[in-house]
């Protein structure tokens, strides 16, 4: 077993983890001169999970149980040891004693380390201290570790290391987990409101062929076998909206993007956005639709319509602030009669800081908007809105441009202004010839899943919702 080490330094931890492989390797080849090894067993007969074992003991008590999982602690007693396991599930405390699995058994296992796998066939049971346990009747090697756990040489306290040896976080910090686990339920949660209203999920191309004029940088790579330069994509927005062009209605997709941009707490290079298109209705249409999905999708998996965010109290149940953009620079700067990129300027400096409680801002100017259909009754805007909480966006929507010459008028100069920057970017003319098939009217939505998650678990950073997180070297 380990030696607690958790004050070493850096060199020393290195030179500890070598001596502690070198140990294990040793005790792997005894075991394997035994004809013993472990990495040739292929299964074992688990019948019962740790927390359905605590969660419902009076079902499993004096019952015989199959489990399995990583030793995690041990308390070595002489002929009777404890030591706990943990599987996906929870922790479970195992009694082990030599006369009970056998004195050659017993001497094998107390060479065995944390960090091992293991399986235990036995009773449950309740010790005198009133601990559910599972007293063992054998117990079997089934995986040898070759490093000690993270633990045992420094806490794996350092964020960085984290990120970089998820899977060592995972064991060290279980905690963790329970994040990945909210994560995958607030997917399902979507994927049920979404499937619900009748939208149809799809998959569209990861690699693009064209490097369309929008405003994010996207990677290149290249395809061998057609001997061309191929894209990730940045969006999943122009083939969604070609589904609508082919007959569908509703469609959303859950996809990951690709955007060769800057790094912090609320952006990584690829991440998680759920788009949506809807037929025959309008960016008003969809604010509804994102306000009734966040209050559902909150209470679902926090059990309240309110949340507690880095210690700010955010009610996404009551009904959300809407404002024009115009109408916030004016309430937040005293500014009117502003327009264009001088109107994004103040909202993005001093708007956006303020948006704390959930807040709808619609009308967007055209300057930024190039894929939104402009106002009718004010052609320099366009019927477009983000929605903001805790100061940050979440997510971004259209009435869709579905003019196809206006929109080839405003993507042409989306390609100059990107070409001007050195930017090698190009007209999506399949797109445009789709447009000219006829897009129905149309309402378009996108968010951020990663953002969403980082909300509903008072998480800091993506990096902390992201299980591998890009990394540099």
């Amino acid at each position: 077993m380990d030696d607690n080490n958790v004050n070493l330094t850096a060199e020393e931890i290195t030179a500890d983890l070598s001596e502690q492989n070198r140990i294990r390797l040793e005790k792997l080849t005894e075991l394997k001169s035994a004809g013993l090894n472990p990495y040739e067993i292929t299964k074992f007969p688990l019948d019962a999970k740790n927390t359905d074992i605590t969660d419902n003991f009076e079902e499993f008590e004096n019952k015989d149980v199959c489990i399995a999982g990583r030793i995690m602690s041990w308390r070595d007693m002489g002929k009777a040891n404890f030591i706990d396991i943990r599987d996906a599930s929870g922790r479970m405390q195992v009694y082990i004693k030599s006369n009970e699995i056998g004195e050659e058994n017993f001497r094998l296992f107390k060479k065995w380390d944390l960090g091992d796998i293991i399986g235990v066939k036995g009773f449950v049971f309740r010790t005198k201290r009133g601990e559910i346990s599972v007293h063992a009747k054998e117990i079997t090697l089934l995986t040898k570790s070759l490093l000690p756990l993270p633990e045992k040489w420094h806490g794996l306290k350092d964020k960085e290391e984290r990120y970089r040896k998820r899977y060592l976080d995972l064991i060290a910090n279980p905690e963790v987990k329970d994040v990945f686990m909210t994560r995958t339920k607030i997917l399902r949660e979507i994927r049920n409101y979404l499937d619900g209203l009748g939208f149809a999920e799809v998959d569209t191309p990861v690699l693009h062929t064209v490097s369309i004029g929008a405003a994010a940088r996207p990677f290149i790579t290249h395809h061998n076998t057609l001997d061309i330069q191929m894209f990730l994509r940045i969006e999943t927005e122009l083939y969604l909206k070609k589904l609508i062009v082919g007959g569908f209605d509703k469609v959303y997709e859950v996809g990951r993007i690709f955007r060769n941009e800057g790094m912090d707490s609320t952006h990584n290079p690829e991440f998680t956005s759920i788009e949506l298109y809807q037929a025959y209705t309008d960016y008003f249409g969809l604010m509804d639709l994102i306000e009734d999905m966040h209050r559902k999708l909150c209470v679902s998996i926090c059990g309240s319509d309110t949340i507690v965010y880095r210690g700010v109290e955010i009610a996404l149940g009551k009904p959300w602030k809407r404002m024009t953009m115009r109408e916030a620079v004016k309430q937040y700067t005293g500014k009117s009669g502003v327009s264009g990129n001088e109107l994004i300027a103040l909202f993005e400096e001093f708007v956006e800081p303020e948006l704390i409680q959930p807040t709808i801002i619609y009308d967007y100017p055209i300057e930024n908007s190039p894929l939104a259909k402009r106002k009718a009754d004010d052609p320099m805007f366009t019927e477009r809105f983000e929605y903001f909480i805790n100061a940050t966006e979440f997510g971004n929507a259209f009435s869709e441009l579905n003019d196809p010459i206006d929109q080839r008028e405003r993507f042409t100069k989306q390609v100059e202004e990107r070409k001007k920057q050195g930017i090698n970017a190009q007209l999506d003319e399949d797109f445009l010839t789709a447009l000219e098939y006829g897009l129905p009217p149309t309402g378009g939505l996108g968010l951020g899943l990663d953002r969403l998650v980082m909300l509903l678990t008072d998480s800091a950073s993506i990096r902390d919702v992201l299980l591998f997180p890009t990394m540099k070297p």
